[in-house]
């Protein structure tokens, strides 16, 4: 079995950087958090620290996943997303 070598930075980079975290608060009660810039990176809590706990570990988690598999993982954006 060939191994794919490439010249990716070690894991603990990706898990440094910074990423954009968008905030939606739902109609019911609670919070919905979306990491853009990392495809599928979302989370849900009732409080923002509990958002703010969750969505940090979807990220740590969707960075090592990523990571684990061989797959690109995006940088951070530079430009703030609006919806509106």
């Amino acid at each position: 079995m060939q191994t794919k070598q490439t010249s990716r930075k070690a894991l603990k980079h990706y898990l440094n950087l910074s990423y954009p975290i968008t905030i939606y608060p739902e109609a019911e009660g609670g919070y919905v958090a979306v990491i853009k810039d990392l495809p599928g990176c979302i989370t849900q809590g009732e409080t923002p620290d509990e958002i703010m706990a969750n969505i940090e570990e979807a990220r740590q988690l969707w960075i090592e996943t990523v990571y684990e598999h061989g797959d690109e993982i995006p940088l951070p954006s530079d430009v703030l997303y609006d919806d509106e």
